[in-house]
């Protein structure tokens, strides 16, 4: 009984963040789903195009139901990063879609496998693992880029939140700038004022 709502619930939980992890592309034109918005280069098409890779290696090779479209080899010095942008002959369309298509195959080994499962991930140190272990860790993932892409949005558009419908309420410049401010004098006086640590 436990296995079988644990396995829902965490799969419900990785559907919602998929999702929210599309919505931050909506509403904006190609150069900046696609422009380094990082000192490292991370970029919005980028992140799907990063997960739509590891979902389906996750959810495919480690228990022997291969994602049936090629993908880059994670252990490829010449693709090594590939998977973090998209090359200008990538479309949106092409990287949202092999994501959609990513899902349907994970969410048919995650409904034909018991949450117990066995599977094998090589690159890990301790590469036997269970569905359990890997719906954990993509739901991690998932929510972990979720997140870089909530900020790189809000810098973009200053748009955060999961979905269009829980969307943080638009405000004007000087509501942003009053706020930053407020902000930035309580880091310079907790800086200039530091409290010392209970002993």
């Amino acid at each position: 009984m436990i296995d079988d709502f644990a396995k829902e619930y965490l799969h419900s939980d990785l559907q919602e963040i998929r999702e929210a992890m599309l919505w931050k592309l909506d509403g904006l034109g190609e150069y900046d789903i696609r422009r380094p918005l990082t000192a490292t280069g991370t970029n919005l098409l980028g992140l799907v195009k990063h997960l739509s890779i590891w979902e389906s290696r996750y959810f495919g090779e480690v228990f022997a139901r291969p994602f049936p479209e090629p993908l880059p080899r994670w252990d490829d010095a010449e693709e090594h990063d590939a998977d973090m942008w998209a090359t200008e002959h990538e479309t949106r369309e092409e990287i949202v879609d092999r994501y959609r298509r990513a899902w349907e195959h994970s969410d048919a080994t995650i409904t034909a496998l018991a949450i117990d499962s066995p599977g094998h991930v090589p690159w890990w140190p301790s590469p036997d693992v269970k569905l359990f272990n890997i719906l954990v860790h993509m739901l991690t993932e998932t929510s972990r880029h979720t997140g870089h892409a909530d900020i790189l949005r809000e810098q973009l558009d200053r748009s955060t939140g999961t979905t269009a419908k829980y969307a943080s309420p638009r405000h004007d410049a000087a509501f942003w700038e009053a706020r930053c401010a407020k902000i930035e004098q309580a880091a310079k006086a907790a800086a200039a004022n530091p409290v010392s640590p209970p002993a």
